[in-house]
């Protein structure tokens, strides 16, 4: 027999002898003259729905168990699927206890229900919706830069950089450290942290590549248990060299989050439908017609404004803010969110910060009296900050005089050898992968777009 995906089975155009599908059931049915069962092997949203005589019945035949069936696949008369399987033989592969299962059949569990089973919850409906939206838009941002020419750089997890600027550390030592005194020999003969960005690692990259990215885990201490921060979580990087306005780098944002989109949709689109109908009903960001796959108001249009205007605007807000918005002031979550709302619900790129507010790397404007660099954040609705970014600094002079100011010299002195040794204007930035998702689905908490939630099972501490 040959062996099919539900998935294959479901898009299958004409039926077949002699197929097998394996999978989990989701439901059974027995009637006096027929027995029928839907299976699924998380390849699709949709079960296969196998018709038997009720001979094939077993006792351990239930709702969760794991079974192997062989049959014939044929024209469905349901219309709800074109194909369904004729089962000659049913092989239990692994029996399920139902009373103690914690998913019950035909039951919609909330993601606060599921999540208290992080071993569990993947094979529930919405988790494995998420997941397989999960899996394609990873796939559709390795296929965005590969087809614009950007090089894949696998940067490193641990590191002596600490990316100044862009969160707390984790400090990483051996457990023979740990027990020693604080004059110890580091592992690696010097102070190693967990990654919070490998941007700096693909600047040097940049200097001979032109474009290059990196997609892959990094970690913030922050001290948080919001429903918007996570220990770890997947940054989306990129470089470009040979860009000297800070609209090239923000069009690549809007060009990516637009392809990974349009992507989603197309491969995606009951998994995407299940979130907007039941998880977030006012969300619905997109549709998708026939094979016209497209974000609807996701980048349909877009609002520039900066960091200044955003503070005046913030400033003659009748809301209340628990942080008061003062120039020189990082933005806050609720000021990102007002800034979104007062501009239509729509995207809102912010840009030109204090020069006192970002790290040495971003490129100094010299503009006065309000001293500025030349960063960007773009901001989503329900969502806040999704996308940070700024042309570097490649000027010689310029960064030698700001790290001796922060008494940084040393430290970066191999980072003063890519301006001394063919510089040229370049910029970057970098997106929250699971962010991006909250977005797109509307999913409130952050931790329930990631496949295993920290600290909520002993098994998977």
């Amino acid at each position: 027999a040959v062996r099919l995906r539900v998935r294959q089975a479901l898009e299958a155009r004409e039926p077949a002898d002699a197929v097998r599908v394996q999978g989990w059931v989701r439901s059974v049915r027995s009637q006096k003259e027929v027995l029928f069962l839907h299976i699924n092997d998380g390849s699709s949203l949709e079960s296969l729905q196998v018709v038997a005589d009720p001979s094939l019945e077993k006792r351990d035949l239930t709702f969760g168990s794991a079974v192997e069936v062989q049959g014939k696949l044929v024209k469905s008369p349901h219309r709800m699927q074109s194909m369904e399987l004729q089962a000659e033989t049913i092989r239990v592969v692994g029996p399920c206890d139902i009373w103690s299962f914690p998913l019950k059949m035909k039951q919609r569990h909330p993601l606060e229900y599921v999540r208290q089973f992080p071993h569990l919850r993947c094979r529930s409906n919405t988790l494995g919706a998420l997941l397989r939206i999960r899996s394609e838009a990873s796939a559709g941002i390795y296929s965005f830069f590969q087809d614009n020419g950007y090089v894949h750089i696998h940067t490193p997890i641990i590191t002596s950089n600490d990316c100044e600027g862009a969160g707390d550390l984790f400090h990483i030592e051996t457990s023979s450290e740990a027990k020693e005194s604080a004059g110890k020999t580091h592992f690696f003969n010097v102070p190693a942290f967990l990654t919070v960005s490998g941007q700096l690692h693909l600047e040097v990259m940049a200097g001979a590549f032109t474009h290059v990215f990196t997609f892959g885990p990094t970690f913030r201490a922050e001290n948080s248990q919001s429903r918007r921060h996570l220990a770890e979580f997947y940054m989306v990087e990129a470089e470009l060299s040979f860009t000297e306005s800070l609209q090239d780098i923000m069009q690549v944002m809007e060009d990516l989050c637009k392809t990974v989109t349009s992507t989603v949709l197309c491969k995606c689109p009951r998994d995407v439908e299940l979130f907007h109908k039941y998880i977030a009903p006012a969300q619905k960001v997109m549709h998708v017609t026939g094979k016209n796959c497209s974000p609807v108001i996701l980048f349909s249009s877009s609002c520039r404004i900066s960091y200044s205007e955003a503070v005046e605007i913030l400033k003659q807000a009748p809301p209340t803010f628990t942080f008061k918005p003062e120039w020189g002031c990082d933005l806050q979550t609720e000021h990102e969110k007002y800034l979104v709302k007062h501009c239509g619900e729509v995207p809102v790129f912010v840009v030109n910060y204090p020069y006192d507010l970002k790290p040495f790397y971003m490129r100094d404007n010299e503009d006065g009296p309000q001293h500025t660099v030349a960063a960007v954040d773009l901001l989503v609705p329900g969502v806040g900050e999704l996308c940070g970014g700024s042309l570097r600094e490649e000027r010689l002079s310029f960064l030698e005089s700001r790290l001796q100011r922060l008494g940084l010299t040393d430290a970066y002195q191999w980072y003063l050898d890519l301006r001394k040794f063919g510089s040229v204007p370049h910029g970057g930035f970098g997106m929250g992968f699971e962010r991006y998702l909250q977005y797109i689905l509307g999913v409130d908490n952050i931790k329930d777009v990631i496949p295993f939630p920290r600290f909520s099972h002993s098994c998977l501490l």
